[in-house]
C-alpha cells in the first residue's frame, strides 16, 4: 500500500529515504488522479523494498505542493538522494511510471 505522506513527515520520509521514491500528487475531486491511483497501489506492492512509493493529497498538504510547484495533478516526481531526478504529470499508463522508477532502482 502506498505511503500516505504529509508536510509533516515528507523531509523525514522523502527526502532522507536511502531508496528511490515516487510520490503521487492527487486529490480526492481529480479524475485523472483516480485514474492512476490504483497504479500507484501495485507500483507500491511491487516495489516494495527496493524504493518507496507514496501519496500526497494536495488539498490537505500545500506546504509541500508548493514547495514543488506542483500546478497540475496529478504529478508524479521521482526521488532520489533527496533531488527531483523526474517527474510525469498527467494520467499516464503504468508502463511509462515503471521505466521512469525502473531507472533509479
Amino acid at each position: 500500500m502506498a505511503l500516505e505522506i504529509t508536510d509533516g513527515n515528507f523531509e523525514e520520509v522523502v527526502m532522507n529515504s536511502d531508496k528511490p521514491v515516487v510520490v503521487d500528487f492527487w486529490a480526492a475531486w481529480c479524475g485523472p488522479c483516480r485514474m492512476i491511483g490504483p497504479i500507484i497501489e501495485e507500483m507500491a506492492t511491487e516495489y516494495d523494498g527496493k524504493a518507496l512509493v507514496g501519496k500526497v493529497d494536495v488539498d490537505s498538504n500545500p506546504g509541500v505542493s508548493a514547495q514543488f510547484g506542483v500546478r497540475n495533478i496529478p504529478t508524479v516526481l521521482f526521488i532520489k538522494n533527496g533531488e527531483v531526478v523526474d517527474k510525469s504529470v498527467g494520467a499516464v499508463p503504468k508502463a511509462q511510471l515503471t521505466q521512469k522508477l525502473n531507472e533509479l532502482v
